[in-house]
């Protein structure tokens, strides 16, 4: 099993002043430690559960990119982009720009949005529309996504896009294109659309995943797809205590995920030093999970 950092809070006792180097000394330390991914989220206010809205978030395709330079092995995606706040055909140029200037290690992470978004969105005037209509636009999004990442530059007519051609120069390093991972676990749509279009999910924490697996593996079979092939990740917060004294019943839980099929586990790093936890967890968990 593979772990991934989850950079969520961006407040530091420094000020805004201090966040160039804190997020760059994050994401080389964890790549140092062993983490293979690093992901952002895709809000612009902070989120409840991690602070008030009023604290620091930065936008996470600029720090993506900022963060292609500060690292070297690493893949670099947003945890994940909410579908409406990018027209598509900027989206896959954007993540096209991602992989080749990180030589290949974009990711596009994407879905419908959550709760999260609406005042963010209604805040700053971005599109929010209802989640029947989003779930409409994620597909022609990925779509179109898939298109521009092909030799097919002909024009895309969905029902919400209309591209009148879908050139995209310089395409992606990584071919056949950057890995599509579709976040949210909705059983009649969100997975049907991880089954008919991406290469990996990313699956809420919760007591029915294994259920939610076994949707999963209908999807596949109905739309023709090799369950094995896509990527199944979890979003977990890593938590390893003061002194690690957290590890393992973390090492527990990673060894269950695992059981069950979840090949990557991604998370924020929780504790009041985010850079000690960081060490305990690659001193501790990164290599043992490594093994599982």
């Amino acid at each position: 099993m593979n772990l991934g950092f989850a950079i969520a809070d961006f407040t530091q006792p420094g000020g805004p002043v201090s966040l160039a180097r804190h997020v760059s000394r994050l994401a080389r330390t964890a790549e140092e430690l062993g983490f293979t991914r690093i992901a952002v989220m895709d809000h612009l206010f902070q989120i409840g559960n991690v602070g008030a809205p009023e604290q620091e978030m930065l936008e996470a395709y600029t720090t993506l990119g900022y963060l292609a330079a500060a690292t070297e092995r690493v893949e670099l995606l947003a945890l994940v982009t909410s579908v409406g706040y990018r027209a598509p055909g900027l989206l896959a140029k954007m993540v096209t720009t991602l992989d080749v200037l990180s030589e290949g290690r974009a990711a596009l992470g994407i879905g419908v949005g959550s709760p999260f978004n609406i005042a963010e969105a209604h805040g700053l005037g971005l599109p929010f529309p209802p989640v029947a209509e989003r779930f409409e636009r994620l597909e022609e999004t990925l779509r179109i996504c898939l298109q521009m990442w092909s030799d097919n530059d002909k024009p895309f007519t969905g029902r919400h896009y209309r591209l009148e051609r879908t050139l995209n120069s310089p395409n992606t390093l990584r071919r056949p294109h950057p890995p599509i991972l579709v976040g949210g676990s909705g059983e009649q749509k969100t997975l049907r659309l991880v089954a008919e279009y991406a290469d990996a999910c990313n699956l809420f924490h919760a007591p029915d995943l294994p259920h939610r697996l076994n949707v999963l593996r209908r999807h596949c079979d109905h739309a023709g797809r090799d369950y094995d092939q896509i990527e199944k990740t979890v979003l977990l917060p890593l938590d390893p205590g003061i002194r690690g004294e957290n590890i393992p019943s973390l090492l527990a839980e990673l060894r269950r995920l695992d059981r069950i099929g979840i090949d990557h586990v991604i998370g924020p790093v929780r504790g009041p030093d985010q850079y000690t936890a960081l060490r305990l967890l690659g001193e501790g968990v990164v290599a043992e999970a490594l093994h599982f």
